[in-house]
């Protein structure tokens, strides 16, 4: 049997049938690539919604090799050497995923499972990863490669050290998809509400001049990328709904004052949805 603890590490794409699901492995590729190591197309089988009927199990397994099975047929027609492995488990989606997490280098889900599908809103084993994994986690919201070409990657940070690690995964992120790099940070005031825009305005420019005197360094390391300081006042969403169709991916920490429900749930997802923008959270373990 393997040994979980010493096998190499790999891109996880969580696997339920669902078309965000292809999507997810489909955006999970480059990623695998660019590594250098395999691509895991994880279905888990929860025997817990299986019927009386003794071949429950049996269409429970047929439909999981079918699904794994178009997910693969999706990622070979890409015709980049990537390395695939497939696994099917029996277990409940949430607990095989944050296992598989443990050894994961990125764990990559569609913001939408088959059972939310109808509903159009975020999957709850999306939510529940992105708060607890053991690895960044990937929540992909559509794939179109074409698109995505001129969008950017946002970065959001704050002054903390966990910062420089989302900011170098960032960079990477960005590097790897060719793409432009906005790195966002949120200022407060002293006052609750602030009604004079030359005041916001003023705020925004010295919270941006503080954030390009940190970025000088990396720029020198990346001069190939286009990587520009932004600023806004309180409100990452803000942001993100006016710009939604110039982002392809936001990257932020795990411990972000806003929280990851507010980016992967129903405020972030009204905003970012129909931008096809996928969110990417770095867990605490792993980013400093």
């Amino acid at each position: 049997m393997e040994d979980r603890n010493s096998s190499p590490p790999t891109v996880v794409v969580g696997i339920d049938g669902s078309r965000s699901a292809v999507d997810a492995a489909l955006w999970a590729v480059d990623e695998a690539v660019g590594r250098d190591i395999p691509l895991r197309l994880v279905y888990a089988v929860d025997a817990n919604t299986a019927g009386t009927d003794p071949h429950d199990g049996a269409r429970d397994l047929a439909r999981a090799e079918v699904a794994v099975r178009h997910a693969l047929t999706a990622v070979e027609s890409t015709d980049k050497p990537v390395k695939i492995e497939v696994e099917i488990l029996q277990d409940l989606p949430t607990k095989a995923l944050l296992q598989a997490s443990r050894r994961a280098a990125l764990l990559c889900v569609g913001s939408i499972g088959l059972k939310h599908s109808a509903h159009g809103r975020i999957g709850s084993t999306a939510a529940a990863l992105a708060s607890s994994a053991r690895c960044p986690v990937a929540v992909v919201r559509g794939h179109d490669p074409l698109r995505a070409e001129q969008q950017w990657v946002v970065a959001e940070v704050d002054e903390s050290a966990a910062s420089e690690g989302v900011l170098r995964l960032a960079l990477e992120e960005a590097r790897l998809r060719g793409a432009p790099l906005r790195v966002l940070t949120t200022w407060q005031s002293r006052f609750t509400d602030i009604h004079d825009g030359n005041a916001v305005a003023d705020g925004n420019r010295l919270a941006r001049a503080q954030l390009d005197r940190r970025l000088a360094q990396w720029k020198k390391r990346y001069p190939d990328l286009d990587v520009r300081a932004v600023a806004v006042h309180c409100s990452t969403l803000k942001f993100l709904t006016k710009n939604a169709g110039s982002i392809q991916l936001l990257i932020v920490g795990h411990e972000q004052a806003q929280g990851i429900t507010a980016l992967v749930g129903p405020p972030g997802y009204a905003a970012l949805h129909n931008a096809e923008c996928s969110v990417l959270i770095c867990e605490p373990q792993n980013i400093l």
